[in-house]
Order: structure tokens, then sequence, then C-alpha cells
């Protein structure tokens, strides 16, 4: 029986002393969720499929998208903040989950900072203003001559309070001087249903979702929100060339994990991820899809999502808004 002991408690001490440098040479040693706060089909998952596949090959383990819709992504931000900071739960973070929930609650269930280890910031794109083909306006000028003649008459859709697809409708309604009412749903596949087919004239819609609508003929494309037009559909004006001059919203989308995870860890896949991003599968992926890869340290991502969550809280204080 003594024998038989001292045979299992071992290699439970070995285990107990193994370094997180060796953990990371190791890891990973399963598949990786990666969980997305929104719908399949918007912007944030596609962007997680592509880079899940390259990611996925490479350190050759399966990297298993997990959509959890609901509450402008505070429900994905909170499982990921709870989960084990063991590098097997990862999220997609775009500005509606941490730069903006962190003004628009009062009460987080997290805090959108101290509670993520920010791992690398991956890509951008800039939100589309759609309509549907019978809205009688192609341009910004003319939906802004369209709205005044008809104030709070005409709705626009988005991808649920506080998201960033909705700020982009309230800036453009500040900017403008214009009063388009705003209709929140559930995830933003959802509301591109409803413009298509006719329930909805407005959408603010992240460009990589949308585009295959746009080729289809199925919505009309009025303007991008980048400041220059984007390199897949250059044929879409920005706001601001519109007659808007000033007007910007980008959708940046980062990689982050549970605060605690090792710092080895959080450099290895720093160091994956940015091979992936510089592999044509990944670059020519993106530039169907609207999307522009970025790359990061996890020190700059950190940085970043500091400084966004000021910029969008006093777009929120202006215009008075909260979701609680």
């Amino acid at each position: 029986m003594m024998r038989h002991a001292r045979f299992v408690i071992v290699p439970l001490l070995f285990i107990a002393t193994v370094s997180p440098v060796t953990w990371a040479q190791i890891y990973p040693a399963r598949p990786i969720r990666l969980i997305v706060a929104f719908p399949p089909g918007g912007g944030s998952d596609i962007v997680a499929r592509i880079v899940g596949q390259k990611v996925g090959e490479s350190v050759k383990q399966q990297i298993v998208v997990d959509n959890r819709p609901g509450a402008s992504g505070v429900i994905a931000s909170q499982i990921t903040a709870k989960a084990a900071p063991d590098g097997y739960t990862l999220f997609i973070h775009d500005m509606t989950t941490h730069a903006i929930s962190a003004s628009l609650y009062k009460k987080l269930p997290y805090d959108p900072v101290k509670d993520f280890a920010a791992v690398i910031l991956v890509a951008s794109s800039p939100v589309v203003l759609v309509a549907n083909p019978s809205v009688p306006a192609n341009s910004v000028t003319e939906l802004i001559a369209l709205a005044r003649a008809k104030p709070g008459q005409i709705n626009f859709a988005s991808g649920g309070i506080g998201s960033i697809t909705h700020l982009a409708g309230e800036l453009l309604n500040l900017m403008a001087n214009i009063n388009l009412a705003h209709v929140p749903y559930k995830g933003g596949p959802l509301s591109i249903t409803d413009v298509i087919s006719g329930q909805m004239p407005l959408l603010f819609f992240s460009l990589p979702g949308a585009l295959p609508q746009i080729k289809a003929g199925r919505v009309k494309a009025i303007a991008v929100t980048s400041t220059k037009r984007s390199t897949a559909a250059p044929e879409i004006p920005t706001v601001a060339e519109s007659g808007l001059a000033g007007y910007e919203v980008t959708i940046s989308r980062g990689i982050l994990a549970p605060a605690a995870t090792p710092k080895q860890i959080v450099g290895k896949l720093n160091a994956e991820l940015l091979q992936a991003l510089r592999s044509s599968d990944v670059t020519d992926a993106f530039a169907r899809q609207g999307l522009d890869p970025l790359g990061s340290t996890p020190g700059e991502f950190e940085s970043y999502l500091k400084s966004e969550v000021a910029k969008w809280a006093k777009v929120i204080r202006a215009i008075d808004l909260s979701a609680d």
C-alpha cells in the first residue's frame, strides 16, 4: 500500500512544480474556445473564424468559435472574465463589448480592463450605412434632407442599445442635427434581414457582415463611416466626404483572455496570431471582407483599450445614454 501511495503522490508533486514556461511550451494541449459576443454572420464572428482557422492549423488544435450574443456583449464578456486563466478561453473584443459598455452600464459584473489580459489587436473595419432599395435617398446628403423633412419618422436599426452601430447613428444625428429614430435588435444579422425585407429602412452594420448583401443588391450602401474609403468596396463614399466633415466611426477587434493568464501563454498566443495576420491566407480573406489587419503587442493593445474607454465615455455622456 505504501509503495502504491508513493507512486500516486510523485506524479502529482511533479505536476505541481512544473514552471509556467514549461506549460507554455506544451500549450495548447486541447481545443481552445474563442467566444464571440454576437450572432454568427457579423463582423466579429467573421474575424474569429478567419483567424481561428489559421491559428488552429498552426498549433494543431481546433479553435472552437462560441457565439454568446446579448446585452451588448456583457454576457460573453462575463463568461470570459470568470473563465479559468489557462489560455483555453479567449474572447473577440470589439468597441461595443468593452470601450462602450464601460460607460453604458453603471454596474458591470466585470472590469473591462482589469479583468482581462490583452493579447493582440487583430483587425479594424468601418461601419456601413445601408438602406432598403426602396428608400428615396442614395447619399448622406439626400438622407439628411429626407430626415429633416420627416423628423422622427425614419427609423434606423442597429445591433443593440449601446452597440457601435447604435452610436454611429446617434453621432450622425448629433452632427447633422437630424432625428433618425433608433430601433435596437438583438444582433446585427437579425436587423439586416428586416432591411432586406423592407420592414426597416436603414441600418448601421459592420462592413464585413453587410458586403455580401450589398454585392447581391439586396440592400444599397449609402456610406462607410471611416475617414477613407474601404479597399474592399472603394465605390462606397465616406460619410465625411458626403458632406459631414469630421465624422468617423471605426470598429477595432482584438483578442482578450481572462486576467491572470500566464504571460508566457499570452506571449505565445500573440506570436501565433501575429504570424497568422501576416499570412496571405488571412490578409486575402480580410481584404475580401473589408477588414484591415492590425497586429500589436499585448501592452499596445492594453493602452489602446484604455484610450477607447475614455473616448466613448464622452460620446455616451453627450447623448445621455444608459442601459441600466
